[in-house]
């Protein structure tokens, strides 16, 4: 009898995958070296090549992972039983939790805050962060749609008011990403959903 050769993966992917995304959530794309990837999941370059592919394959595993939790999450708490702006006010605060992600300081979002450096020269990650964009415009524009549908509002194109909201989010990435001297979420967070559920 041939012995098998080799071993089965000692890893969760999963895991390693949230792991290294840490790297490249601090650090960005071009910032992360594949040593502190491999520190952090306590993979070797092989077999972290082996796993994910290159450093861009591992990338973007990452920031599918991360999307895929983090539209979730908003998902969850935008679609309640309460009123808009208590739902927005939700859907804000659960960023922010996302945001500050167990780490010193507040990293922001993962995809904004690491795709848009190499989105000019880099198609793959370029389609990866409008893809992304998209897929919260249109979980906001579907909010919108059932705050028309439920009378909270009247008038106004659900379309317009989505992509105003995740603009809010995506300044609310940045700002926190910048340690913006002053800056309160709260308080913004407040003022622009006063904004946004106004008639």
């Amino acid at each position: 009898m041939s012995r098998r050769r080799g071993r089965p993966p000692q890893y969760d992917p999963e895991v390693a995958l949230r792991a290294a995304l840490t790297v490249f959530w601090e650090r960005g794309f071009v910032g992360a070296s594949l040593d502190e990837i491999g520190a952090v999941t306590g993979m070797a370059r092989p077999s972290l090549y082996a796993a994910f592919g290159d450093k861009k394959a591992l990338y973007r595993r990452c920031i599918d992972l991360y999307n895929r939790d983090f539209l979730a999450q908003l998902k969850g708490a935008l679609f309640t039983d309460g009123g808009l702006s208590d739902d927005l006010e939700r859907f804000y605060a659960t960023a922010v939790a996302m945001y500050r992600s167990g780490a010193a300081r507040p990293l922001g979002c993962a995809t904004i805050c690491t795709a848009l450096n190499e989105s000019p020269t880099d198609n793959d990650i370029r389609t990866d962060l409008t893809t992304a964009l998209h897929q919260l415009d249109a979980l906001l524009e579907r909010r919108f749609e059932r705050a028309f549908e439920r009378s909270e509002l009247r008038s106004g194109d659900p379309r317009s008011r989505g992509a105003l909201a995740a603009a809010v989010l995506h300044s609310l990435a940045i700002r926190l990403r910048a340690d913006q001297p002053g800056f309160v979420h709260e308080t913004f967070i407040r003022s622009a959903v006063a904004m946004l559920v106004q008639p």
